[in-house]
């Protein structure tokens, strides 16, 4: 697992630096040349000394891991952007299933409320309606 990490990271260091070598104003890869250069004549090179060299490695390396430090904040700043999101759609369906749960709870109430009213209409009728079978039978046995 360490060796995956120290590769990756390589890696990475690599990539930033070729990409931060395609930004400079030199050919490379044998690309033409955008603008002739800077040599007196055609057949002389330019040769770098020994410090050059080191100031132009350790400039690179700089922009380099500025780079990647600032990739790193872009990624923990998405990062946190897509928890935050997260955490309002849970809120948003929290939310939901209150509002639900008070809709079904006045549902119930309202329920309850007709069941009752029924309930005491339903037993007010078979009352009366006892009453009359229970009257009308006593009359019917006094003729």
């Amino acid at each position: 697992m360490r060796k995956n990490k120290w590769k990756s990271r390589l890696c990475g260091r690599i990539t930033a630096i070729v990409i931060l070598l395609s930004f400079l104003k030199f050919p490379m890869f044998a690309e033409p040349p955008m603008e002739p250069p800077t040599n007196s004549s055609e057949n002389e090179t330019k040769r770098y000394s020994d410090s050059e060299v080191e100031t132009l490695i350790d400039e690179i390396s700089q922009a380099a891991l500025e780079a990647i430090e600032q990739a790193a904040g872009e990624a923990a700043k998405a990062a946190v952007l897509a928890s935050l999101e997260r955490e309002a759609e849970a809120l948003r369906e929290a939310q939901r299933w209150r509002i639900e749960a008070e809709i079904n709870q006045q549902i119930i109430k309202e329920t309850k409320k007709a069941g009752t009213k029924n309930a005491v209409i339903t037993g007010l009728i078979c009352f009366l309606g006892g009453l009359a079978v229970g009257i009308g039978g006593t009359l019917a046995m006094r003729n």
